[in-house]
């Protein structure tokens, strides 16, 4: 037998009239959720902030956690810090139940359920394991903070027991060509060609290698050919061996498996390839397409609820969008500003992508940046832009500054200071 779902106070109101205070629910507290509880609740909505942690987590940068480079805390921020900026903005912490979307209530998994005149979902998306055997049991994902701190750990234990003898290798094998999975192998490969052999003399350098794995011949598919190459070019100058052209058929716990029967020894496998939608929203009854995304209209919302609009990596547009945090950012100030508007009686407007360009660190003053009008640039004019924009995107002064030292310390500080991922 269930319990009784409690449901919270609704603010009372005559049927049929518009609200002048419109109640919107905000499910997801990610790039989208944030950016669209922030523009409704300087329009003067009243927002619930629904999500399961009670922080908010800046991805782009969990590679650098997951190695050690810069603290867990430098990359979260409390949601009641930032919901404190706002009196008519309130925190849930709680996972989403179940959408009723009739009654317009959304309820929750704590057994509580929340009115509102308008329901934003922005949950974002989880790590798709694409059906290959022995991948969601034996690889580890870097999608959220957990698994950075749990990657962290899992190469700091390893180290001290190869240097103690306790383990022979210390193999890493990433799984995935696109922005996350260069970079993390770049990073890991110079450390262990850069730091290693200081903070861990003993580790001999046959006793370590990154190796990348990637299904097309090149990494970086988005990316135009030169800037491919590129990176290709840097990883391999790195010490990373690049399995191009190569799928996955297995992952083992000592071994990734390859489609034409080659095994790779790996005592730890990152999995940097293909994401979902989470269970909670696969259940909830909603228009899914390509990737368990939500289909909406131009204007982000669903054509039989116009009260109830999807931002973020969920969505799915009648023209797709990368799940970038740009999209993200910018569906969630459209969403908001669009939710303002039907409030007030006007019409709702097509969402409208401005591409700023794609942009992936490779390591020490090398990266790639590739803009709207199709310039190109790369090296460490490219890197610099890459550090300045994504500290820039930080919650709090202090996250900004201290990432911001962090990322100079380890990549142009002494190298035997350099963070590592035996720190």
């Amino acid at each position: 037998m269930t319990a009784p779902v409690k449901r919270l106070k609704a603010r009372p109101g005559r049927a049929g009239e518009r609200p002048a205070r419109p109640r919107v629910v905000v499910v997801g507290a990610g790039f989208a959720g944030l950016n669209a509880a922030r523009e409704l609740a300087r329009g003067g909505a009243l927002v619930a902030l629904v999500d399961q942690r009670p922080y908010t987590t800046f991805q782009p940068l969990l590679y650098q956690v997951a190695t050690a480079g810069i603290n867990a805390g430098d990359v979260s921020y409390p949601l009641r810090t930032f919901a404190g900026q706002y009196p008519n903005l309130r925190v849930r912490v709680a996972g989403l139940g179940k959408l009723h979307l009739d009654d317009k209530r959304v309820e929750l998994d704590d057994g509580t359920a929340i009115d509102y005149d308008y329901l934003v979902i922005a949950t974002g998306v989880t790590t798709n394991w694409l059906g290959i055997k022995g991948a969601e049991e034996h690889a580890m994902p870097l999608y959220g903070l957990h698994d950075a701190v749990t990657l962290r750990r899992r190469l700091q234990t390893s180290l001290e027991e190869i240097a103690e003898g306790k383990r022979p290798t210390g193999h890493v094998v990433v799984v995935g060509g696109g922005a996350t999975g260069v970079e993390i192998a770049g990073v890991m490969a110079e450390l262990r060609r850069r730091t290693l052999p200081l903070t861990h003399p003993e580790i001999k350098p046959d006793q370590t290698s990154v190796t990348l794995v990637e299904r097309f011949d090149y990494v970086l598919a988005p990316y135009k050919p030169r800037l491919r190459d590129a990176a290709a070019d840097a990883l391999r100058k790195r010490g990373v061996r690049l399995m191009l052209g190569s799928t996955v058929a297995a992952v083992e716990p000592d071994a990734v498996v390859l489609d034409d029967g080659t095994r790779l020894h790996s005592d730890a496998t990152v999995w940097a390839l293909g994401v979902t939608a989470p269970k909670e929203v696969a259940d909830c009854g909603l228009p899914q397409g390509k990737g368990g995304r939500v289909v909406v209209t131009e204007a982000l919302n669903l054509e039989e609820h116009p009260e109830v609009f999807v931002a973020g990596d969920l969505a799915l547009p009648p023209q797709p969008l990368p799940q970038l945090a740009q999209p993200a950012i910018q569906m969630g100030k459209h969403v908001g500003r669009q939710i303002l508007a039907a409030a007030q009686g006007r019409p709702v407007r097509r969402f409208s992508y401005r591409d700023p360009g794609i942009m992936a660190i490779v390591g020490r003053a090398e990266a790639v940046v590739q803009l709207r009008n199709g310039a190109t640039m790369r090296g460490l004019v490219a890197w610099l832009v890459w550090i300045f924009l994504h500290v820039a995107y930080l919650l709090g002064g202090r996250n900004r500054l201290t990432v911001l030292i962090d990322f100079f310390w380890r990549y142009l500080g002494p190298r035997r200071s350099a963070a590592s991922v035996a720190e």
